[in-house]
């Protein structure tokens, strides 16, 4: 009883510590800006504006992932998610990772909250890795592919990628844990 409240101590220092990551690092960059602010105007002022573009591009995406987060933690408990790529999930937790991979669109940061809530909640950290690497499978730019390299290329190419998700999905589970 009281190791759990000392691990529960613990876990939420650690919780807080997570909390400000972001705001230092905000402060951070602001302060990078204002600094090279007096040294490049010019390109402050350049890269404020492309900042700006790509805000705006991905707004909408980071708007669809926190509307997909908010479901799952609505619908989805933690037993579920540990359930299909949790610790266990097997060949089934492969096949739904690199599936939603190579589904998922949108700049792949935009993601990195959702897997770290899954992560959070117990999804293994080789079908995150997993995730992540077969993204580079693009459904919509498979025929543009067809036409540019053949048919047999592109399978051999998909497979192979599909194959060097789960290698480093594996990889990945065999250094970190």
């Amino acid at each position: 009883m009281k190791g759990e409240k000392e691990m529960g101590k613990i876990g939420k220092k650690e919780e807080r510590k997570d909390k400000y990551h972001g705001v230092y690092f905000l402060i951070f960059v602001v302060c990078l800006y204002i600094v090279l602010a007096f040294i490049e105007p010019d390109n402050v002022i350049k890269s404020l504006k492309s900042s700006e573009t790509l805000l705006i591009e991905i707004v909408p995406v980071i708007l669809l992932v926190i509307f997909f987060m908010g479901i799952m933690n609505y619908i989805v408990n933690p037993k579920t998610i540990r359930k299909y790529v949790g610790e266990g999930s097997g060949i089934k937790g492969w096949l739904l990772s690199i599936s939603a991979g190579i589904l998922s669109h949108g700049p792949v940061y935009v993601w990195y909250p959702l897997l770290k809530d899954l992560r959070n909640h117990g999804m293994r950290i080789g079908l995150i890795a997993a995730f992540i690497y077969s993204r580079a499978i693009k459904i919509p730019l498979l025929p543009l592919m067809i036409y540019y390299f053949g048919f047999m290329f592109v399978v051999l190419l998909t497979i192979y990628m599909i194959i060097a998700a789960v290698i480093q999905g594996k990889i990945i589970e065999i250094v970190i844990e």
